[in-house]
């Protein structure tokens, strides 16, 4: 097998492995997730894992880059539709999809992990930091392809972050029926508060 053949293979490796870690760190938190436990469920060797990783702290870093990448994957196809508020529709619901996906039976991990690792310092606060920086950053300029030059980009992606956030506590904690119709109103709401003129503008 060539090095080309050893890389994709490695990386299938990588790919399944992060897969089931992100499903447990679903089920069981971030703080849950380890190379002890992740090799139990793979059934491979504690040793073959820690050199993919390295440590716990590495593993769990890694896990939430993969969860983030899973959920660009799922809001990539946005970027074909014209710009406007239905790209912001899709992205709500790629995120509603990813909330609702059986596979993770504990909802979103990195929705889990900001909570977990909200008041602790460190490399894995840092990379949930920076993943929600980015995130926002996506939010705001879809936002800014349609809301009046007015309106507050940062608030309105703040609002967009507090309807996908209900709408995780509402469908997985509250086991709600209405909560899709909720944030679909919502979000209705935001979008013609972003196209309304902002008084003294």
């Amino acid at each position: 097998m060539g090095r080309r053949g050893l890389a994709d293979k490695g990386d299938s490796t990588r790919g399944r492995i992060l897969d089931e870690a992100v499903r447990i760190a679903s089920r069981d938190g971030l703080g849950g997730l380890s190379i002890g436990v992740l090799a139990a469920a793979l059934d491979m060797s504690k040793s073959g894992l820690f050199a993919h990783f390295g440590s716990k702290e590495a593993l769990q870093i890694a896990t939430l880059e993969h969860a983030a990448a899973r959920v660009r994957e799922r809001t990539a196809p946005g970027a074909q539709l014209p710009p406007g508020p239905e790209r912001v529709r899709f992205l709500f619901r790629a995120i509603q999809g990813w909330i609702d996906d059986p596979g993770l039976p504990g909802g979103c991990p990195i929705t889990g992990a900001c909570i977990e690792f909200d008041d602790r310092d460190g490399p894995v606060r840092e990379a949930l930091t920076g993943l929600q920086r980015r995130s926002t950053e996506r939010s705001m300029a879809l936002f800014a392809e349609f809301a009046d030059p007015g309106q507050d980009l940062e608030q309105l992606a703040f609002e967009f972050r507090a309807i996908c956030l209900a709408y995780h506590h509402a469908a997985r904690m509250l086991r709600e029926p209405r909560a899709g119709d909720w944030a679909r109103n919502a979000l209705e709401s935001l979008i013609e508060k972003a196209r309304r003129p902002t008084a003294g503008a």
